[in-house]
């Protein structure tokens, strides 16, 4: 039995990790919408099938029939696009410290696999 659309919105949020509330904020939309819609209550309109495409690398194909892959390509680093989202944000001196500070933690963790 194939998914509905309304399922395979879901499939996608958990493959991605995200809550409900996190998701539904990546595409500028309500958490109870989103809820709504992942229990089949409310249809997923055209342009929430786009943004969720398009925010998170979802095949559209995919997300409409089921047919061919979830993604296209890879799969989106959430995390790395949430690190980018929050260091643009912090002001040029904040952003040379976290540069520095991670520069640290990549020799040290280095450092600790080659003791290993």
């Amino acid at each position: 039995m194939d998914n509905t659309v309304n399922e395979r919105i879901k499939e996608v949020r958990t493959t991605l990790n995200l809550s409900q509330e996190k998701f539904a904020k990546q595409i500028l939309m309500a958490q109870g919408s989103l809820g709504s819609i992942e229990t089949g209550d409310r249809k997923a309109n055209e342009r929430t099938l786009q943004l969720i495409s398009n925010q998170f690398n979802v095949n559209l194909e995919w997300l409409k029939t089921g047919n061919g892959n979830m993604f296209n390509d890879e799969q989106p680093d959430i995390g790395l696009d949430n690190l980018i989202k929050l260091y643009n944000q912090l002001e040029k001196p904040l952003q040379e410290y976290l540069l520095a500070q991670t520069e640290l933690l990549v020799k040290a963790s280095s450092s600790r696999l080659d003791d290993d």
